[in-house]
């Protein structure tokens, strides 16, 4: 079996230097810092973001339902409590600005936003922030992806949040937690 290359993530700051990026002050922002926010915290593909709409977000409770997702399968997954104000908070700004809309991401114009222009935002940010690393939208995931097996140490509940068909896609993700183990180890009462 080939091995799989180990992904880029970002740590922590790098996240919160990201997410400083997009300015709220203008619709575009607002909708971009969402989104960027709703990746990072719920491991959403960038067609699942591109295909999110209004209907599957319950906006009392989190819970968004993402339908066919990658290999037609539906899942839920929540948005926490400062992903879901800033859903919240978009859903009002994008009435105001441009209409009830049916998908959550969209252009000025109402349109569903592109994968490309969710990439190239993606991109653009990274530069902005100086991060030096190659981070596309999947890299969000991945950063999702590490930080939840981080947080709760269960690969069976990464693997359904990511909706993972089998739990071998998802053990990529305790080899960089492996590695912070051994840098930790490494530093473990060093004088």
């Amino acid at each position: 079996m080939a091995k799989r290359k180990i992904p880029d993530i970002l740590t922590e700051k790098e996240q919160k230097e990201l997410l400083e990026q997009p300015n709220p002050r203008y619709p575009t922002g607002e909708r971009n810092k969402t989104m960027l926010r709703l990746m990072l915290d719920t491991g959403l593909r960038i067609s699942e973001v591109i295909e999110l709409k209004w209907k599957n977000v319950n906006l009392m409770s989190g819970k968004i339902k993402v339908v066919e997702g990658k290999g037609a399968k539906d899942r839920i997954v929540w948005a926490n409590g400062q992903a879901l104000d800033m859903l919240k908070s978009w859903k009002e700004r994008q009435v105001e600005e441009i209409d009830e809309c049916e998908h959550v991401f969209t252009t000025l114009e109402g349109n569903k936003v592109s994968g490309n222009y969710i990439r190239d935002m993606v991109t653009r940010y990274v530069d902005k922030a100086g991060i030096e690393k190659a981070i596309s939208p999947h890299n969000l995931r991945h950063s999702f992806a590490t930080d939840f097996l981080r947080e709760c140490n269960n690969l069976r509940q990464v693997q359904k949040a990511l909706g993972h068909r089998d739990i071998s896609t998802t053990q990529i993700y305790t080899h960089i937690v492996d590695e912070d183990l051994e840098k930790s180890l490494k530093n473990f009462r060093v004088e």
